[in-house]
């Protein structure tokens, strides 16, 4: 499990909260280990997708030649834990 602090808790679970998320929020249930794969490019409200399997994903949006991730838990996981 990823440790988190107090104040990253509360966003989290604000997110949470804010969202419907069709997996069930599985990536939270397992304590964040097992992340689709993306990569903060400084694009705000959005974590470059690397994931094989983003075509199935419904926060993933095609740009040009490459997918962007919408999910606001994964955009703030991404760039506020780096995770």
């Amino acid at each position: 499990m990823v440790s988190v602090n107090e104040a990253h808790k509360r966003q989290i679970e604000s997110i949470v909260n804010s969202m419907r998320c069709p997996k069930g929020f599985s990536c939270r249930e397992d304590g964040f280990m097992n992340l689709c794969k993306a990569e903060d490019r400084s694009l705000p409200g959005y974590l470059d997708c690397l994931d094989e399997k983003s075509t199935r994903c419904v926060f993933s949006v095609p740009f040009g030649h490459i997918r962007l991730c919408k999910c606001p838990l994964r955009v703030y996981l991404g760039k506020n834990l780096k995770l």
